[in-house]
């Protein structure tokens, strides 16, 4: 049977594809005020500027590719049952080949009605225009998980952390809750690793293998790892 590796995975696995982040200096907290485009109090004050926040990030991420890091994620399904856990909106992963993926904070390219949070669509990479309904007739909204908002999925990533054989996290800061707390969900002396080429706001145990590198080669790094060490099976 394959070993359980289950994959935290943040801004920083996608920014190598071209995807602006809220992390980086040159990202979007510089370009908005977080709390007016990314909070429920900001969709109240000011829906239509949000609608076209998500509108640019979507339209981006038409243009943007899945990098090795995401291939190597998808391939290691050969030798582990891999589970990704992320906390990315966009649907790189998906297009690198994974199929096991738990979207904590909701998925850029579908929409939902404000009425009946259950009303999901497809939406692709087009836009979501003011007045546009769902069939219940209320204003549609993005498919994300705002400041402000409860996270529905934590208690399904907190248990495929806790059954996890193997543990990684790539390119998350750690300091975005409730996600930065999964950590806290794994069994003592799992082996985990954290891929980032910065240091993390946390102190982490002993059982994490620390690569600071990049996503891309810092994922690879870990595959060398996992599979010279036959830790598979």
């Amino acid at each position: 049977m394959k070993k359980k590796l289950v994959v935290l995975t943040g801004s920083g696995i996608s920014a190598e594809s071209g995807m602006k982040t809220f992390r980086d200096n040159n990202g979007l907290w510089e370009e908005y005020d977080v709390m007016e485009v990314a909070s429920i109090d900001g969709w109240h004050k000011n829906p239509k500027l949000v609608l076209e926040f998500y509108n640019e990030r979507r339209r981006q991420l038409a243009d943007v590719k899945p990098n090795e890091a995401h291939t190597i994620l998808a391939e290691l399904e050969k030798d582990f049952d891999v589970h990704i856990v992320t906390q990315n909106v966009d649907d790189l992963h998906e297009r690198a080949g994974s199929t096991k993926i738990l979207h904590l904070h909701g998925e850029l390219t579908k929409a939902r009605s404000i009425g009946d949070e259950s009303r999901v669509y497809d939406i692709g990479y087009g836009d979501i225009a003011w007045g546009e309904t769902g069939e219940d007739g209320t204003q549609l909204r993005p498919f994300i998980v705002w400041f402000g908002e409860a996270v529905p999925l934590i208690m399904e990533a907190e248990r495929q952390v806790r059954e996890a054989d193997l543990f990684a996290v790539v390119g998350s800061s750690l300091v975005v809750y409730p996600a930065a707390g999964l950590t806290a969900s794994l069994r003592p002396g799992t082996p985990a690793f954290l891929v980032d080429p910065k240091d993390v706001g946390v102190r982490l145990p002993s059982n994490f293998t620390i690569i600071k590198e990049k996503a891309t080669v810092g994922v690879a790094k870990m595959r060398d790892i996992l599979l010279t060490q036959e830790v598979k099976s």
